[in-house]
């Protein structure tokens, strides 16, 4: 699955979370998904999403407590493993005009940028 093509402003609702199957899931948990970037910028590059719809990181509207901490715990899992198994990793997310996609979600990355 690739996004080329996709001109719609939220490719997480509906692309990725409209069809799970066709990801290389890492995570899949009760409101947070975890899997491979179908296009990564890094040689590791895996995304932290909800699986609501919730607009960024200083927008949370759709969030409740429960989410977010399920959200952070799986971030600091993935990036642990990224961390273990690379020796270091990145955690980004992008707001205004940086968020392609307008939905939360997170970068969990390591190695030098480019396109993989």
């Amino acid at each position: 699955m690739t996004s080329s093509g996709y001109s719609g402003d939220d490719f997480y609702c509906d692309v990725a979370l409209a069809d799970i199957s066709a990801l290389d899931v890492v995570h899949d948990g009760v409101g947070v998904l975890a899997y491979h970037h179908t296009r990564p910028h890094w040689p590791v590059h895996i995304v932290v999403v909800p699986k609501v719809h919730v607009p960024s990181f200083t927008d949370l509207a759709g969030a409740d407590e429960e989410l977010l901490r399920e959200l952070l715990d799986v971030v600091q899992a993935v990036a642990r493993d990224v961390e273990r198994q690379h020796g270091a990793a990145r955690v980004v997310t992008n707001l205004g005009c940086y968020q392609d996609s307008k939905h939360l979600h997170v970068h969990v990355a390591s190695g030098d940028a480019g396109l993989y």
